[in-house]
């Protein structure tokens, strides 16, 4: 089962309570991003394009585990950056565990080896481990070779001293549906409880703009994707999401974004208003992130650069409320699987006019940067020591 019985019943339990309290928004998952440095430069990323001195800071322990407590949510997701190159991450981890929230230490593996250790087994902690792919799609995807078979070998590590791991697999354009259906049936064979699965975001700041999936095309490939699920090899897939999250991303539901659900803090405090938009200012409390963000100022429809975005930080908040509100329309989606052909759901309509959309549009600033040399892991060890 991709995802425990323990987180679901904490979680279910936790939307029960918002629910009864009249509660409108409310966080489902932090995301806690306590540095921006990174040992890769993937070509689809656009959290690592700030000056040295911003990549070097590093979040304290007391104000992560503050963020924590003040977000409340009963799930943290800590991405990055790569957070193993962060000193302190251990005594993070220990202190979210500890209270007992479900974290997911997101990383690309490659200095897992060496600090696994310094974590302990837990049913509230999983290693949620960046795979793009097979082989060659995944280091093609981080601009590096090798990466893959690190990752691999630091899966079957964590796996082998009882660590809970999952792989986050970010699509792009030009994936073939026969590879992806195939590294879902690796990943599976690898011991994994579950794939976290979402098209890439397009970041204005990455490297690189013409890897991004359009909204059409994300749909139309995870149908291609999904009507492979039933396989000769009898390989189970098992998804790190709810099944109507699945079944959006497959054209089936119309959903819009509830970006209050998924939360940021970072090294410049609370992120306005998702993980994915980091031009928009900081809120100095989650309270006034809650209360004084426009969000109706955001979402598909309502913002140019939410336009294509079909992201998990985004949608499965959505797609949770949908299936407490309506449970057997998740059941039964849950029973048979996104469905993979006929009419798609409608789109949201444009709620600003034509010529807002164009301005905004040429306000963004799209990034003239080339393909960033990527780094040796030796430099990335040099790093982690400051």
């Amino acid at each position: 089962m991709a995802i425990s019985l323990l987180q679901t019943y904490r979680v279910a339990r936790y939307l029960a309570g918002r629910k009864l309290r009249g509660v409108k928004r409310y966080p489902l998952v932090l995301m806690l991003e306590p540095l921006f440095q990174c040992n890769l430069a993937c070509a689809g990323c656009g959290k690592i394009d700030y000056p040295k001195e911003i990549l070097q800071k590093r979040m304290s322990v007391e104000a992560a585990l503050g963020a924590v407590d003040e977000c409340g949510a009963p799930m943290v997701s800590i991405p990055g950056g790569e957070p193993l190159i962060h000193r302190e991450m251990p005594q993070i981890v220990a202190g979210i565990v500890a209270r007992k929230k479900f974290v997911y230490l997101c990383t690309n593996a490659i200095l897992l080896s060496k600090h696994i250790d310094e974590y302990q087994p837990s049913p509230y902690l999983t290693f949620s481990v960046h795979l793009d792919g097979n082989r060659r799609r995944h280091d093609e995807s981080v601009c590096q070779e090798g990466v893959y078979d690190k990752a691999v070998a630091a899966i079957r590590l964590a796996r082998s001293k009882g660590f809970r791991v999952t792989v986050n697999c970010t699509l792009f354009n030009g994936e073939d549906p026969q590879e992806v259906a195939e590294f879902f049936d690796t990943a599976m064979e690898l011991g994994v409880s579950g794939i976290t699965v979402s098209p890439g975001y397009s970041y204005s700041h990455a490297p690189r703009q013409d890897v991004f999936l359009g909204r059409s095309a994300s749909k139309q490939l995870f149908r291609d994707i999904f009507s492979r699920r039933r396989r000769p090899s009898g390989v189970r897939w098992a998804f790190n999401h709810s099944g109507l999250f699945l079944d959006f991303l497959a054209g089936n539901q119309t959903y819009q974004c509830t970006p209050w659900s998924t939360p940021t803090y970072n090294i410049f405090g609370w992120q306005r208003p998702c993980y994915l938009l980091s031009d928009e200012g900081h809120a100095p409390t989650f309270k006034s992130l809650m209360e004084d963000t426009a969000w109706d100022q955001y979402g598909v429809g309502r913002n140019p650069r939410c336009d294509n975005c079909m992201a998990h930080c985004g949608f499965e908040g959505t797609a949770v409320d949908d299936a407490f509100s309506h449970p057997l329309k998740a059941l039964g989606v849950a029973l048979r699987g996104p469905r993979v052909d006929g009419p798609m759901a409608p789109e949201l309509p444009f709620e600003y006019a034509e010529e807002s959309r164009s301005r905004n549009m040429a306000a963004i600033p799209v990034s003239e940067i080339k393909r960033a040399a990527p780094r040796r892991e030796d430099e990335a060890l040099e790093t982690e020591s400051r």
